[in-house]
């Protein structure tokens, strides 16, 4: 080669490509060779990059083979590269001072704060902070750490940078590119720059020693590329955002970016289009807000689709996403696109989780635990776990408030399904979803025949009555979706099975689930199919439900009326027999306690041709309930201490669960009996018997109900610590919204309780409490107990 001047000699990166060229090498071959990256190389030749290191120097000379005049030139060239000490190469924007803050962030006060007490901590915390804000994609994860840093910035002078990693692009920024970066942003010329990742590391830390300083680094991948970022200087903030749950990080501190409220969900429209325009549809607003999932990315894409069509209604954007089917197209604005963010989470998932992800939209309800998952998938428990979890690590399944239990946002659950419709067979998705209906169904059927009186045993997948009813308490919100499902395609008989079925079961959870609903389905189901017997049936559990579950007598009598017609009609006995004490209980309820025994006599007289435990004590014990309310004390006392006797003779014939239920609601009769004719202390002592029975049997709800009959009569018998005793016991288990009824009566009775024993103050906030609980029911009977309630005892 010819000598030039300096002015005249190439750039080493025209050398080195030159070079190259004449050797026939490729980047990838001579980088294997050398020891180097393709990407320092193609820095190298595209002149980002004035020269390489010496000893990287070397090894390209060895690689090319380089000997003599060449080699000399190739040596210098680089020589003169380094000495020239040419400045960085522009930052190319992937560093920047900060992104820009999102104007009106909305919801996210406590979040801000978290963020700032971390920033407070960081000069006086070893190695310094490391927060990790995590979440579904589109939950605002950049927004919030952009305003924060911009909030903040003050408290780090010696400065504040960001990187964004692009964790879900294809091939993420790699942390040796990272780190090239953020030390160049920090003013380290590029011949400086260590060429491994671990001298890159090191050097960071080192310039960040004794400075405070705030590093935000957006939209990470994972653990690896972050690992080799974090400051770990005392002074250092290190905010990331991540999709993934950045669980193997070794130290820091977790924010946990959910959905907004409803409220701050409407609220952000209103900051993108106008607080006039909520005002005037404050309905719709709310609505369009949980359409949107209340996710902030969807509910900004929704307020910019207003703001660019001011003639545009609320309530039209509203109907155009109702449709479940189009509503993650219509959740788009400009290139801004709620799937678009979605469809960057579920490419980096592998295959197998994919196949998860999207058969998991088949199951019905808001959750799920891995058994039906593993119906769902058709793959064994353990897998569909690891599967699972891939899920919740990537935010695209989030995990309940019980342990074990998963659930989709509600956007997400859509693009689930359209991917399910994308990628499986309609064949194969019709079977997949029949096998979820069908096990849920199924599965319900036989846990609830476990409550069957007469049950002891029951064949199938449960070990105890116990057992049975912890599955149905679990997979509530599934079984009741599936039995929807099961009404909208018509499936009749599966639909009568269930509603049959659950009737023992719904005895033991009277207000925690719809049964008004899930009997007169089974009603429907039945007049579909002709099926006059249990149609009869299933208006019996309807009118049960409606005086049991909603306190609504004049509607439970008629049901009753129409199921005795029916079963006259086509000669049930067994039917005609519970329409008569079911009316004998409502006529009562109504105060027509004469008519009530005229219906519970003859029913009474009837059950002993059914058997002890479904039928003839409860109809027995109804008949007691009815004398008493007549005044009959003693011959309801009789009535009901022959069934206690009764019920002995006939324990072998039930599971040990229902004997004890059974046996606390004779004692809860018996309590109520004695306490007619006075005899306080005697009927608390029936009333603590019931309660302990109920617990016993892990009926909380009963042993609630005789906690407030004992605190009643010892009220009577003049113990008023006893009686405050009681109350509260049954108070703590009366929650709202099941047992809203049962727990205004409580507070009314401990407020007067409490006047009596002086407690004046707590008096009057425990009757003021009944009086809000009483207006809220708004039927007869908490009219009756807040009139009662308006004026203090005196």
């Amino acid at each position: 080669m010819s000598e030039t001047t300096a002015a005249e000699e190439p750039a080493f990166g025209e050398l080195l490509l030159s070079l190259r060229r004449d050797a026939g090498l490729t980047q990838a071959e001579l980088a294997e060779a050398s020891g180097m990256s393709v990407r320092a190389l193609s820095d190298l030749e595209r002149g980002r990059a004035r020269a390489a290191q010496r000893r990287s120097t070397e090894a390209l000379a060895d690689a090319l083979g380089l000997t003599g005049a060449e080699l000399t030139l190739f040596l210098d060239s680089a020589r003169q590269g380094r000495l020239r000490g040419a400045r960085s190469t522009p930052l190319t924007g992937t560093v920047a001072l900060l992104p820009t803050a999102v104007s009106g962030l909305v919801g996210r006060a406590a979040e801000l704060d978290r963020l700032r007490s971390a920033a407070l901590a960081a000069p006086d915390t070893p190695g310094g902070v490391v927060v990790s804000v995590v979440g579904h994609p589109g939950v605002g994860k950049t927004a919030l750490a952009a305003t924060a840093a911009h909030e903040l910035r003050e408290e780090f002078p010696d400065g504040c940078f960001s990187i964004d990693l692009r964790g879900m692009d294809d091939q993420p920024v790699t942390p040796r590119a990272a780190l090239d970066l953020l030390l160049r942003a920090l003013g380290v010329p590029v011949q400086q720059i260590p060429l491994t990742v671990a001298e890159q590391t090191g050097l960071f830390r080192s310039l960040l020693a004794g400075r405070r300083t705030m590093i935000l680094l957006d939209n990470a991948a994972d653990e690896t590329q972050l690992r080799p970022l974090l400051a770990r200087t005392t002074g250092c903030l290190t905010v990331i955002t991540c999709r993934r749950a950045l669980a193997g990080l070794e130290s820091g501190r977790w924010i946990w970016l959910t959905a907004l409220s409803r409220t701050d969900a409407a609220s952000l429209v209103g900051t993108i289009i106008g607080a006039d325009r909520i005002r005037a549809e404050p309905e719709a607003a709310a609505e369009l807000a949980e359409l949107c999932g209340n996710l902030p990315l969807a509910v900004r894409i929704a307020g910019n689709r207003l703001a660019s069509r001011p003639h545009w209604t609320i309530s039209h954007l509203v109907s155009l996403l109702r449709d479940e089917g189009t509503r993650l197209a219509a959740l788009s604005a400009g290139d801004l696109r709620v799937r678009s963010a979605f469809e960057m989470s579920h490419r980096r998932l592998t295959g197998e989780a994919r196949l998860v992800f999207r058969r998991l939209a088949l199951i019905p309800g808001p959750d799920f635990g891995v058994e039906i998952a593993a119906v769902a998938t058709g793959l064994p428990d353990a897998q569909v776990r690891l599967y699972i979890d891939e899920l919740v690590d990537a935010n695209l399944l989030q995990t309940s408030a019980e342990d074990g239990r998963y659930s989709y946002h509600d956007l997400i659950r859509l693009f689930a399904s359209e991917r399910l419709a994308a990628e499986e067979e309609p064949g194969e998705q019709g079977d997949m979803h029949c096998a979820v209906v069908c096990h849920l169904l199924d599965s319900a059927c036989q846990a609830a025949r476990w409550f069957f009186p007469e049950a002891i045993t029951v064949p199938g997948g449960y070990s105890s009555r116990e057992d049975a009813g912890r599955w149905l308490d679990r997979e509530a919100s599934g079984w009741l979706a599936a039995y929807r499902t099961a009404v909208a395609e018509g499936e009749w008989r599966r639909v009568i099975d269930v509603a049959e079925a659950m009737h023992w079961y719904s005895d033991v959870r009277q207000r925690q689930y719809p049964w008004d609903e899930v009997f007169e389905l089974g009603v429907a189901a039945a007049r579909e199919l002709v099926d006059r017997h249990a149609e009869a049936k299933l208006l019996n559990f309807v009118g049960w439900a409606r005086y049991m579950c909603l306190l609504d007598a004049e509607s439970a009598l008629a049901r009753h009326e129409e199921a005795l017609a029916l079963a006259r009609e086509i000669g049930n006995r067994a039917e005609e027999t519970w329409a008569l004490a079911y009316l004998g209980a409502v006529l009562m309820r109504l105060g027509r306690a004469q008519e009530a025994l005229e219906h519970i006599r003859p029913a009474a007289a009837a059950s002993v041709e059914m058997g002890f435990w479904s039928a003839h004590w409860s109809i027995r014990a109804g008949l007691g309930q009815v004398l008493r309310a007549l005044g009959k004390a003693e011959e309801a006392l009789a009535v009901h201490r022959q069934i206690l006797a009764e019920m002995e003779l006939h324990r072998g014939d039930t599971n040990p669960g229902t004997y004890l239920t059974f046996r606390a609601g004779i004692f809860r009769h018996i309590g109520a009996d004695l306490a007619l004719t006075g005899d306080w202390p005697a009927a608390a002592g029936a009333h603590h018997t019931a309660r302990t029975l109920a617990a016993e049997s892990g009926d909380l709800t009963g042993a609630a109900d005789s906690a407030l009959a004992e605190g009643k009569a010892w009220r009577g018998a003049g113990d008023y610590p006893l009686a405050i005793e009681g109350l509260r016991v049954a108070l703590r288990e009366f929650t709202e919204p099941f047992t809203r009824w049962e727990r205004a009566q409580t507070l009314a009775e401990l407020a007067a309780v409490l006047e009596l024993s002086g407690d004046h103050a707590a008096a009057r906030d425990h009757r003021h409490d009944a009086l809000v609980l009483c207006g809220q029911i708004g039927n007869e009977a908490a009219e009756r107990l807040a009139a009662e309630l308006g004026v203090p005892p005196g």
